[in-house]
């Protein structure tokens, strides 16, 4: 037992080595073309080179991609509540609780997003962000594709993220199926999400666990599942009603579990927390 630990223990100790040599010369890759990136600290790398199984050529790539992406979405440095008020006031996304490894937990009320309506300024922003980040070739972009929830989910990550303990990269994210019908649905928002979560937030997500999921969400889920991949697939957990809190359970204390779910939480809109 002892030789098998100490073996295990140089494998940890080799690939760690392995990583820190690729994470430095990704940073001399990465500099090259973008001098800004002196600033990044090596744990952005990291996510973006074990994003791409330590590929540090398409890890590089990825990563200027996203330098750019982030200047021009995101030119003030984040998103402003009043940027994103249409999503706001649909109080459909919460933010309290940690699982037991001291991760993030988010709650999204999937009844309660409904197809964009609002604002030009919104619609740019986002509609920006989708031409460049899906790699899709077979979903169609027209002038007529309003949706915001780009902006808020950017909004949502760095909400996240300033609330992560020091050593802590990744959340939980828990969406709510409860009363979603047809009139939730809203296929290019979940494309371009999905695409901002896996190009632009790599390694970022450590669960997501979808509760309540109607039948006729399965639809929607079979237009979206060909574009998430392998890595982002094996994150989500569909979660039977029966197994629910229990399942939960494993993951959340009862104490950080939304009252909503069984827990003794009280839900915290992203915007008051």
């Amino acid at each position: 037992m002892m030789g098998s630990e100490k073996m295990n223990n140089s494998m940890e100790i080799e690939d760690e080595n392995i990583e820190k040599t690729k994470i430095s010369l990704m940073r001399i890759l990465v500099e090259k073309q973008d001098p800004s990136s002196k600033e990044v600290e090596d744990g952005a790398l990291r996510r973006f080179l074990r994003a791409r199984d330590l590929d540090v050529e398409k890890a590089s790539n990825m990563f200027l991609k996203y330098l750019n992406w982030k200047r021009n979405f995101v030119p003030n440095g984040s998103i402003s509540p009043s940027e994103i008020r249409h999503e706001i006031q649909q109080n459909k996304m919460f933010l309290q609780g940690w699982d037991k490894k001291g991760r993030p937990i988010a709650l999204l009320l999937a009844a309660r997003h409904f197809q964009h309506e609002g604002g030009v300024d919104e619609f740019k922003r986002t509609y920006f962000t989708f031409q460049t980040s899906t790699n899709s070739q077979n979903v169609l972009v027209d002038d007529d594709f309003e949706f915001s929830l780009t902006g808020f989910i950017v909004y949502l990550f760095d909400k996240i993220i300033t609330r992560m303990p020091p050593g802590q990269e990744k959340f939980i994210v828990i969406g709510d199926l409860k009363g979603w019908g047809y009139a939730n649905s809203d296929i290019r928002a979940y494309l371009a999400a999905l695409s901002l979560v896996q190009d632009y937030y790599p390694e970022r997500l450590e669960k997501l666990f979808v509760v309540h999921a109607p039948y006729i969400f399965m639809t929607a889920w079979k237009v979206v599942y060909p574009f998430i991949d392998p890595k982002t697939r094996k994150k989500i957990i569909f979660v039977d009603n029966k197994s629910l809190k229990s399942t939960l359970l494993e993951e959340i204390d009862e104490s950080q579990l939304p009252a909503t779910l069984g827990g003794k939480l009280e839900l915290v809109p992203i915007h008051n927390s």
